[in-house]
Order: C-alpha cells, then structure tokens, then sequence
C-alpha cells in the first residue's frame, strides 16, 4: 500500500489505497470507456486512451494495463491512480469489433454508470454535427477524409451509436435468429451477414477525449437534444443545460413520424397500443408486440407501411397473426406508382398474407373491451391489438426559431442554398433539408441515399471544397427478397407515365442483385455513379411493349414525364443500372420513342 508496482518495460504506476483493493491486469480487458467510465471514475484519474490500448488488435500485448484500485473505508471510497510513462513508447488504442463485443461480455456483470449521467463535455469543438444519423455519420466521415486531425463531436437524441434504417423495415424481420433484437445483425439478400451499425464502438472517441486525443477523432454524445442554437455567437445549448460553442456546424435533426388525428384525439389507452415505426427500439418493440398479439393494423400505403406489411405478412402464415393493412389511396404505393402497377403491388401484398384495405379513410379510433376499433369514413369497422401509423415524416425543425433560420413553407426542412449552407458556418442534410435541384427545382428528400450523399457533400464543403449540390439521389423498396424496384427523381402517380416491360428471369430480384454487387444497401454501389454518355441506336431486341390490365409485370421500366421531358424514372425488378437513369434525367432532353430508350437498360438480358 503506497508502494510502487511495476508493471511492465514501459509502464509503471503508483497505487495509494485505503481499504480494499483489486487490480485487474489484462490486455483484453484495456480499452477506453468501459470500466473506469461505467464506474464513474472522473476522467481525470482514468487511464488515457492512448495508455489502456492493446497494441495491436486480437493480439496479446505488452505494453499495456488496466489497474482499478477501489479503496473502500468507513468515511467512503475512493480510486486513485497515477501513471508514469517512459518517454519515447506511443501507446495506442485499436481494438477491433469482435475484442470489444467480448470486452463487454466480460464487464456485463458490472454496475453500469448511472442512469443520466454523461461523460465531460467539451466545451468548444471544431465541427459540431447535430443528429446521429446517416447525414450526420456520412458529414464526419468526409470531414476526417478531408481533414485527417478534426475532431468532430456528434449530439445525437438517439441512444445508440449510428446506424443505418433501411434494414429496420426490411432483412431484420427475415432474420432466423431468435436474438436478432439484441444483436441487430442480418443476413442481407445476398447471405451476407452485417450490423445495422455503421461502425463499431471502438471507431469513435470518448467525448472526454476528443479535446485532447491526438490526431483528432469523432466522438458521439447519445441520448442528448440541441434546445437552442445562438447562431451570432456560435453556440448551443444541450437540454440539460450544456453549453457548446463551435467553428461550423451541420444541423441532420432528420424527422419525426406523424401520427393521425384520429389517433391524437383517441386517447391515452389507444396510444399504448400505437407504434410510430421510425427507430431500433420501434422496431424491438414491434418485433416482441408481434409474438404476444392476435392482430396487427397497419394504416399507410406507402414505402414503409407496405414492407411492414410483407414482413409482418411473413408471420402471418407461421404463427397465425393477423395482418391488416388499411390506406386511402386505391392501392399500394398509390402516390408514386401508375394505377396499373399499384393494383399489381396490391396483389402481391395480398399474396404475402396481409389483408389489404384499400380507399380506407380512418375516422375515429376507440377501446371497445381488450380490442381497438377503429371506423372508417365510409361506416366499416375493424378491430384489431395494435395499430403501426406509417403515415409520413415531419421533418425537425424546431431549431429554426431560436437559429433564425428559414423553413421552406411548402416542403418543409430548413432552406438551404446550392452548397447546403442555411448561413456562412451553418449546413443542412437529409431529411431537414430543402434545398434547390438544379434540374427539377427545389425538394425535400427523405431517403437513405440522399442522406448518404447530403452528409458528404456537406461535410466536405464544411472543410473548404466549395461544392453545390447536383447528384440525384436514388431510393429504394422491397416487398421481400423476390420483388423490389429502385427509382430515381421525381417519381408521382399524378406526373404522366410510359411503362416498357419485359419477361423477368431468375436474375431479376433484390436478392440477385445483392449477390451481384457485393452490397445489401443498394445505394452504397450506385452512390454518385452516372453513365459517362447514353447513346440510342438501332437494336436487334425485340422492341418491349406497354403493359395491359392483369399482366404479370416481370421486369420493367417506367418513365415520369413532365413537359414531354423525363424527370423520374423507376426500374422494376432491374438493378444496378441507376447510373444510366441518372444520366437520362440529368440530360433533361425529349425523346421520340421511350421504348428505344428502355433498351438502354437491356431489359432483354437472360
């Protein structure tokens, strides 16, 4: 007690204890911000994170310790640990995922830090990201590519670490493993198995560290809201008070689900019953709501309701849950495919075990013994346990009274200018953003890839690049792994539309074309990629034809028009051909005959 341990070549600490003490020495057990954080250590008697790395990753070391000495008596406790490093060693942190998951798995005994408390904060960061999701992720990621020694600092209101949405509405309900809600990992359509996080715990900086550690990083501060932002002085407040001022900041506040009226007004007992399906813990609480329920309700048509409904459909069928799907349009995607695919759609769904409701208007929704009820305008009645609203986003802005910045009035979002600045060290991203298509005016997107490309974009001129904005974002949807369609630009039932199909072959389904591209989220292989030129020419392939009523639509083309000139495009059950769809709409000519221009995409390929 008081005495020296040595402890390696390059390490040595003092211990000074009073009571009790245990010393863990283990490399598999070094990394920053587990033990000593979980304990409340203050940061300032922690192990650095430079001093508590393995060396190298999966690989027993020699240059490092962990010592937590918790001294214990009759007045209190304490821990106190001072370090002395022999000038001349680095020490460093790079544990890899797998390391750390079994880090954890050893700790998970342990008291874990308590509930609302949060690591220091510092109190000036360089780059400022507000929102943890893709915007924000894919913005750090290109400011450290532009900048290797930022330090970034990401406020997110989301609990968790960044992670992708898409899979939450689609391969983690046709996961087989029973711990699927735990481990969030997935197969994707082409068998290969990843998380929905886009990095693990150890790519990220403690918060405490980030002024600190060398060369920078991008450190996450979870669970916490941005309440008011001072845009003349350059900082923010944090709901609990928090005050951080920074150089430039990215707003990627994403949005909220909306609810119905109807709903709103129903109560609080029919609000227990209510999913609104944006979030992991939507999803783990759906997931389970699935197993113990009788009946499900979904009310929306669009992207998301239809791939819940497929997916819940799944359960239908092995374990006798009801599945209802209910919207006002005439069927499923109404809004952005034309009629005759809808109703196709429609079918598909029905096929999938879902009972579909279609020009379902829902008026009031009531608790009628252990049931919901739910009327609609036209006097029919469904009862059901529990209801998911997939009825639309609302895009965050709430900071835009306090920043004084402007909210487009017929999109919504914060108005951004060609470089997705809202002021001079002020950007926007993703769903929050409206910004100025060069080519189809100005919009507001809400889909993974523009998230994807918004983020990089605005990180990048966040470091000096300068760049507007001009990629046309794709999107994405599958009813399961046999039908899927990716479009590009403005795609809407309302616009004129010229539809070119072929017969499909067993190459033409998301699951192929996974396998294909190596990739599970599509847009990470089409991602600003665009067709170098697209020439028409005379072609042997039969000419395709217009579809009819009834028809099986295997694969196909569909063109948006707007002026005679072609201003979105979906390709069903075709993939990996976005950039020539890309290049069609940056073009912005007329064209004579559509079906001379869907050969583009040789439809006709075994």
């Amino acid at each position: 007690f008081g005495s020296e341990l040595t402890v390696s070549k390059t390490s040595r600490f003092n211990l000074c204890i009073d009571g009790v003490f245990l010393c863990c020495f283990s490399n598999e057990l070094c990394s920053s911000g587990t033990l000593l954080q979980r304990w409340n250590v203050p940061p300032d008697l922690q192990l650095s994170r430079q001093v508590a790395g393995t060396g190298v990753p999966g690989k027993k070391g020699t240059n490092s310790v962990l010592v937590l000495i918790v001294g214990l008596s009759s007045l209190g406790a304490g821990a106190y640990v001072s370090r002395k490093v022999v000038p001349g060693k680095k020490l460093h942190d790079d544990s890899s995922a797998s390391g750390l998951q079994n880090k954890q798995n050893r700790l998970s005994h342990l008291s874990p830090a308590a509930p609302g408390t949060h690591p220091k904060v510092p109190s000036h960061v360089p780059f400022l990201l507000i929102g943890g999701g893709t915007a924000a992720f894919a913005a750090a990621r290109s400011i450290r590519a532009r900048d290797p020694g930022a330090r970034v600092l990401i406020v997110s209101e989301d609990p968790a670490l960044p992670y992708m949405r898409p899979p939450l509405s689609k391969e983690l309900w046709f996961s087989d493993d029973p711990n699927v809600t735990e481990t969030l990992r997935f197969k994707q359509w082409n068998g290969k198995e990843r998380s929905i996080y886009f990095q693990p715990p150890s790519f990220y900086v403690p918060v405490e560290d980030l002024s600190s550690v060398e060369n920078g990083g991008v450190a996450v501060l979870p669970g916490k809201k941005v309440v008011h932002m001072d845009v003349r002085g350059n900082t923010v407040k944090l709901s609990d008070g928090t005050q951080i001022s920074y150089d430039k900041c990215l707003i990627a506040t994403g949005g909220s689900p909306r609810n119905l009226p109807a709903i709103e007004r129903a109560g609080k007992d029919v609000q227990k019953r209510l999913t609104l399906f944006r979030k992991i813990e939507d999803f783990r609480r759906l997931e389970k709501i699935s197993r113990e329920v009788k009946s499900i309700t979904i009310i929306g048509g669009g992207f998301l309701g239809s791939e819940l409904a497929c997916a819940l459909g799944r359960r239908a069928r092995t374990r006798g849950l009801e599945v209802i799907q209910l919207f006002p349009e005439n069927g499923n995607m109404g809004k952005v495919l034309p009629e005759y695919l809808s109703n196709w759609t429609t079918e598909k769904v029905r096929r999938e075990g879902v009972n579909v409701l279609p020009n379902a208007v829902v008026k009031s929704v009531s608790v009628s013994g252990n049931r919901l009820v739910i009327k609609l305008k036209d006097g029919r009645k469904v009862e059901t346990d529990h209801i998911v609203a997939a009825v639309g986003l609302e895009p965050n802005v709430e900071l835009a009274k306090s920043a004084g910045l402007e909210v487009d009035s017929d999109f919504g979002g914060f108005r951004v200018n060609a470089e997705l600045q809202a002021r001079s060290n002020i950007w926007v991203a993703g769903d929050a953003a409206c910004f100025y298509d060069i080519k189809l005016g100005r919009r507001r997107v809400e889909h993974h890839d523009h998230a994807v490309v918004s983020g990089r974009l605005a990180g990048e001129n966040m470091t000096g690049a300068a760049k507007p904005y001009w990629h046309q974002s794709m999107f994405w949807s599958d009813l399961g792994p046999n039908v899927g369609y990716e479009a590009i630009g403005l795609v809407d039932s309302s616009l004129p539309t010229v539809g070119v199909f072929a017969k499909a072959t067993a190459k033409d389904t998301p699951k192929s074309a996974t396998e294909q591209s190596g990739t599970g989220i599509r847009s990470e292989s089409e991602t600003e990629a665009e067709a170098s030129e697209v020439q028409l020419s005379e072609s042997s392939s039969p000419t395709p034809h217009v579809p009819t009523q009834g028809e099986d639509y295997g694969k196909g083309v569909i063109f948006y028009l707007r002026d005679k000139v072609v201003v979105g495009i979906v390709l069903w059950n075709i993939f990996n051909r976005m950039p020539i769809a890309r290049k069609i709409i940056k073009d912005g000519e007329e064209h004579e005959d559509l079906n001379e221009v869907a050969k583009l995409f040789n439809i006709h390929e075994d």
